[in-house]
């Protein structure tokens, strides 16, 4: 086991994708583990497997719609109220929608806007002071690529990651005097549910040259490496290093085009 103080990691979006592997490799750290999603059947069939699998580790699991507006702080109330200590906090629910903004559901971009920024910005101001108090404590919060550029045809998905991306490098030069991390992780193309979910599969972004899609086990895993050596940003992959270093020579407006040619359905 890698951890024999017994922490407690809590992870949302933990039913599949890359929560899931966070979840399976917190585990096999020896972290205890708080498990969070919408559907507490698929939250149970993992438990069961974790449990099964890591007989040393408690594993509570919270059914709980984070897009909604009281999900967040529901979330808060039912940890506080089992007593138990949020040593690492994992941000990673999420979805994007796909499409012309005009064309896409007001409904659902504010969903989005309530997952991808405020409950990430709740979650983490409620667990936060404890940290602080103890001074002691790491937080990850799942940006994107997309945080470094606007997303044409993915424009309030794009925004979302920009925000956690700011929002985080912020923190973490804020926390810099006390043993508390703030991790960004970007990610670029990942094969998720995440992809199938906003209809991603077929657009040039995960079908031209410029693809680089990995699985969301590797990029797990340089999520929690990074985390744990408390670096403020990790881009995962060579090509998406390549790409994100490249921006920053090239004007601003050939970004923009190049992005949409990979979002346009």
């Amino acid at each position: 086991m890698g951890n024999n103080t017994k922490e407690f990691a809590l992870i949302t979006g933990a039913s599949s994708g890359i929560g899931y592997e966070f979840a399976k490799i917190f585990a096999a750290k020896g972290y205890h583990l708080i498990l969070t999603a919408r559907t507490i059947r698929k939250l149970e069939e993992i438990k069961r497997e974790l449990a099964a699998k890591y007989t040393d580790i408690q594993i509570h699991i919270i059914a709980k719609d984070l897009s909604t507006t009281d999900g967040a702080e529901e979330l808060f109330r039912e940890v506080r109220h089992k007593n138990i200590p949020v040593h690492i906090l994992v941000n990673n629910a999420g979805f994007g929608l796909l499409g012309p903004f005009s064309e896409t559901d007001l409904a659902r971009n504010l969903q989005m806007i309530q997952l991808n920024i405020t409950s990430l910005v709740i979650l983490t101001r409620r667990f936060l002071p404890q940290m602080i108090e103890r001074n002691s404590g790491k937080i990850l919060n799942v940006a994107s690529t997309a945080g470094f550029v606007p997303g044409p045809y993915m424009s309030v998905y794009y925004a979302t990651k920009a925000f956690v991306l700011s929002f985080s490098r912020a923190l973490h030069k804020e926390l810099e005097t006390t043993d508390i991390t703030v991790t960004a992780l970007c990610p670029g193309a990942t094969a998720t549910q995440f992809s199938k979910t906003a209809h991603m599969e077929n657009i040039p972004l995960f079908k031209s040259m410029f693809a680089s899609v990995m699985s969301a086990e590797q990029v797990a895993r340089i999520g929690f490496r990074s985390l744990m050596s408390g670096k403020p940003v990790v881009i995962t992959g060579f090509f998406n290093k390549l790409m994100m270093f490249s921006i920053r020579f090239t004007p601003r407006r050939f970004v923009i085009h190049l992005t949409a040619l990979l979002m346009k359905q």
